[in-house]
């Protein structure tokens, strides 16, 4: 029978000494010849006569190496399960001498392997620490704004001959050039549709009479200012417009007949709600924008529990077998360099932190996925999907669409993940002292950027 033995490498860092015996794999390397004998398909021989010394010449030696190999595999994974060791990953083999292996020769084997220890955490007290759930307030400058937004969205395009004002729509293709307009080899060429009022106030004249087919050059900062320039700049694929320069050629000149607003146009925009006047609209239009701002703030709040948790947890890890774990783990069975691993550490250490503090918290609060939490989910994307907020979950056609879903292991997996990180972060901010803080959506959003730039 194997015997394996465990000793301390350093804290959080062992190692598996694994002895094979011959009688452990000698079985199992036995049945493996017969089996094989009876599928091999060798020129001469009827399939399933083909005789087991033959068999044995040929395929003896890698059918040896594999069934010692899987009998080491199954032995560790016993001790492992058995013994209720919790580690990071697999065991990385750093005794694996399969020189020794040898078919002729039966013995028993030995084996190293190394291993990371998961350490125990201690979660920071949440309430003790200061954070801010930020309270937007929706102001009729925001409502008069979206309101506009919604009947430029939905009004009738018609294509002036030329640029007559700042409410003309331009779609332009953005090719990446040097100071002097020469376009660059390998640079960002994308199509984008822009509203003239996007541009600097400053620079706008400069498109007034411009018509299809026209370029201009421009260097990005110039031309664009905030927070237009964060959403082109998103678009472009690019986090700065510093020194950058582009040359702009309207492929089409647009102008917007913004949408009355009267029954119809309400109608189109919320269907359920029988809303027949502009107050209430308006109305609506704002509890919308309430929603969507408090969703803001509750993504901003999480995300500072987010770094409390993560800056104030405090973890042990065994970093030298972690980073040579990293090491052997590349793509394609590639290892990485050593200073590949040092770039990606820190990170790989943080994922691994959280990855510990989210499995504390679904285990001591009890945090599940049921089922049904999973049906509810796919229902709720569904509505997503079709633009409506209520629908007879009891139809035929509803139930055989969630079915499917459920048979879909990565939809249900990832659907899984989705809904645990939810109820985790629902657990986290239930036990913070948040502290309600107003703000102005400008400073909202500066704060948000600032934050961004900060992290990038």
């Amino acid at each position: 029978m194997a015997t394996i033995t465990q000793s301390e490498v350093a804290p959080l860092h062992q190692q598996l000494h694994v002895t094979i015996k011959k009688e452990d794999y000698l079985p199992a390397f036995e049945k493996a010849l017969k089996e094989h004998s009876k599928k091999a398909n060798i020129p001469g021989f009827r399939k399933g006569m083909v005789p087991a010394g033959l068999v044995k010449k040929m395929y003896g030696s890698s059918l040896f190496v594999d069934e010692v190999l899987r009998q080491v595999d199954q032995q560790v994974n016993q001790y492992l399960t058995s013994s209720k060791v919790d580690i990071f990953a697999n065991p990385i083999p750093v005794q694996m001498d399969l020189q020794q292996i040898d078919m002729n020769k039966p013995a028993d084997y030995e084996f190293v392997f190394e291993m990371g220890l998961k350490p125990a955490i201690q979660l920071p007290d949440l309430k003790s620490t200061a954070v801010k759930r930020y309270t937007i307030t929706v102001d009729d400058a925001m409502v008069n704004e979206e309101v506009e937004r919604m009947q430029q969205r939905y009004g009738n395009m018609t294509e002036p001959e030329a640029v007559e004002s700042d409410e003309n729509v331009l779609n332009l293709t953005f090719t990446e050039t040097d100071a002097a307009g020469n376009a660059i080899a390998g640079g960002i060429r994308k199509d984008n549709s822009v509203l003239v009022r996007y541009f600097k106030e400053s620079f706008r004249p400069n498109l007034m009479g411009k018509k299809k087919g026209d370029t201009l050059h421009i260097a990005f900062d110039e031309a664009f200012g905030a927070p237009e320039a964060e959403w082109i700049l998103s678009d472009l694929g690019i986090d700065s417009g510093k020194d950058r320069f582009f040359n702009l050629e309207i492929t089409k000149v647009g102008f917007i007949e913004k949408r009355e607003l009267n029954a119809e146009f309400f109608a189109q925009l919320f269907p359920n709600d029988n809303i027949t006047t502009e107050e209430e609209f308006r109305a609506r239009v704002k509890t919308e924008l309430e929603g969507q701002w408090a969703t803001e703030s509750r993504n901003q709040l999480h995300h500072s529990l987010y770094h409390v948790l993560l800056d104030n947890t405090r973890v042990d890890f065994p970093q030298e077998f972690l980073k040579r774990w990293l090491k052997t783990q590349g793509e394609n069975n590639t290892p990485k360099t050593d200073e590949q691993v040092e770039a990606e550490f820190p990170q790989f250490l943080n994922q691994l932190k959280w990855s510990l503090i989210t499995d504390k918290i679904a285990t001591d609060a009890s945090i599940e996925v049921k089922p049904e939490d999973l049906r509810a989910f796919s229902k709720q994307q569904l509505l997503g999907y079709m633009g409506v907020n209520a629908i007879d979950e009891e139809a035929e056609w509803v139930t055989t669409y969630i079915d499917r879903m459920m048979k879909d292991r990565k939809y249900v997996e990832d659907a899984w993940n989705r809904i645990q990180t939810e109820k985790i972060f629902q657990w986290i901010e239930s036990n913070s002292n948040a502290q309600d803080t107003p703000i102005s959506r400008e400073d909202f959003v500066k704060m948000n950027q600032e934050h961004n730039h900060a992290h990038h």
